[in-house]
């Protein structure tokens, strides 16, 4: 996955991390560890942060252009 790409989505939908962390039911520094790509999402949690950015979890992962 992109480091910007949760980053990007995010912001386009005007949360905050700890907006998208309270959504996802994780704290902040896990989506700031996502979208600087020193952790990755786990399992279902993905298609979670997908689901609450509006956007596939292809586009996530699809090198961004």
């Amino acid at each position: 996955m992109r480091e910007n790409s949760i980053k990007k989505y995010r912001l386009k939908r005007g949360l905050t991390q700890e907006e998208l962390a309270e959504k996802l039911g994780v704290n902040r520094v896990s989506i700031s560890y996502w979208e600087r790509g020193l952790a990755l999402p786990k399992g279902s949690r993905l298609l979670d942060v997908s689901t609450a950015l509006g956007v596939s979890v292809d586009k996530l992962l699809r090198p961004q252009t």
